[in-house]
C-alpha cells in the first residue's frame, strides 16, 4: 500500500497533508507516529470522565494533529468536541450526544489504525 492509497483508504486528504508537511518522507514519519502519540486515545479516554477541561484540551490537540496530517474526518469530529467545550461557549450537546460523537471518533480511528497497519506492512 502506498501513502496515497492509505489516504484513500482512511478518507484522508493527502494533498492537504503534503501542503502542511511538504515532503512525503515527513508525512510517512508522522502518520506512522499517530497510533503511538496517544492524542486520539486521550480524547476517547477523556470522554469516559466527561471532564470539560480535559475534553477541550484533548479535542483541541487532536484537531491540530489530525488537521496537519490531512485526516479531515477525525479533525472535524475533534473540532466539534473542542467547540462544545471551549471555555465561554454554551453547551449545545447533551452528554449522551457527546458520548455518541466520541464513539464515532473511535470508529474512524480504528479504521485509520487498520489502514496504517496495512501501510506499515507494505
Amino acid at each position: 500500500m502506498t501513502l496515497q492509497e492509505l489516504y484513500a483508504y482512511i478518507d484522508g486528504d493527502y494533498d492537504q497533508a503534503m501542503k502542511v508537511l511538504r515532503m512525503e518522507k515527513l508525512l510517512d514519519k508522522h502518520i506512522r507516529k499517530l497510533t503511538q502519540n496517544g492524542t486520539v486515545e486521550g480524547l476517547i479516554e477523556a470522554g469516559k470522565n466527561m471532564d470539560p477541561t480535559e475534553l477541550f484540551e484533548r479535542a483541541h490537540a487532536m484537531k491540530g494533529v489530525c488537521g496537519n496530517l490531512g485526516l479531515t474526518g477525525l479533525a472535524g469530529a475533534a473540532s466539534e468536541i473542542a467547540e462544545e467545550y471551549r471555555p465561554g461557549n454554551p453547551r449545545m450537546l447533551s452528554d449522551a450526544e457527546v458520548t455518541e460523537r466520541i464513539g464515532r471518533i473511535a470508529e474512524m480511528y480504528d479504521r485509520t489504525k487498520e489502514g496504517i497497519r496495512q501501510y506499515e506492512e507494505g
